[in-house]
């Protein structure tokens, strides 16, 4: 098994939110970048633990969304069932306390593993994924996001909009690929287990005004190639955490 990664000496985040252009002024030129498409993907977020019995199948399950464009997948290893017999290298109490997040806004008193949510709702019907909604109504909605790296450095930018709600919040995920733990103890012992689309950081950034728009960054480095590492950036309401859009960087 490898060691757990180094999270303060990884990532650190300066965030901002000001009025301003799409464009990065005076800035040097960047890597890469990317930007949203108009309708937002699909947002899939699984919560899982490598000590729960019933989570490889959903791992299994998230690791074919691998490479779709149309959806944006996210592993979220929770803490609570490290005390259970295996500590999950991966839990994190960011992501712990989301899950819990999102069972308040749904009136639920209780959190479980496996558990999907796509697109802010919970989905027991996987391994198939809900229909797209008819109308249009997400894409018309969606604001203009773009991010670029320079560097150890990923800029976000959500374009103003006057129009709509008058705030937005938002989040970063931090996602690695191809990661492989053999599990010694717990209900998964016996186990070599296998996880792509892993949250390795998860950052909520605070509400902003939308007719302002946002400018922000992350400072995160590319890692290294036995788990490629991508950066994503949901934009959501305040007070909900149906999605609006989001746009994640390959490299």
């Amino acid at each position: 098994m490898q060691p757990a990664i180094n999270r303060p000496a990884l990532i650190a985040a300066a965030l901002c939110g000001l009025a301003a252009p799409l464009a990065l002024a005076q800035a040097p030129a960047a890597a890469c970048s990317v930007r949203a498409t108009a309708a937002p993907p699909k947002l899939v977020e699984l919560y899982t633990s490598e000590g729960c019995s019933s989570c490889p199948p959903a791992d299994r399950w998230l690791s074919t969304l691998k490479g779709r464009a149309d959806l944006l997948a996210l592993g979220f290893h929770v803490s609570y069932w490290d005390r259970l017999g295996w500590p999950d290298r991966f839990a994190s109490a960011e992501g712990t306390a989301r899950q819990h997040q999102l069972a308040r806004s749904a009136g639920r008193a209780q959190v479980y593993t496996p558990q999907v949510i796509v697109d802010g709702d919970d989905w027991t019907g996987w391994p198939r994924l809900p229909r797209a909604a008819p109308g249009g109504d997400a894409a018309s909605g969606a604001p203009a996001v773009s991010l670029a790296r320079t560097g150890d450095s990923v800029a976000v930018e959500v374009a103003p909009r006057p129009d709509g709600p008058p705030q937005l919040a938002g989040y970063w995920a931090v996602l690695e690929d191809g990661h492989t733990s053999a599990v010694r103890s717990g209900e998964n012992a016996g186990q070599t287990l296998r996880h792509d689309h892993v949250v390795r950081l998860y950052q909520p950034v605070p509400a902003w005004t939308a007719a302002q728009g946002l400018r922000a960054q992350l400072a995160v480095t590319r890692g290294d190639g036995r788990h490629p590492r991508r950066v994503a950036f949901v934009v959501t309401g305040t007070g909900a955490p149906r999605p609006l859009q989001a746009v994640v960087l390959g490299c």
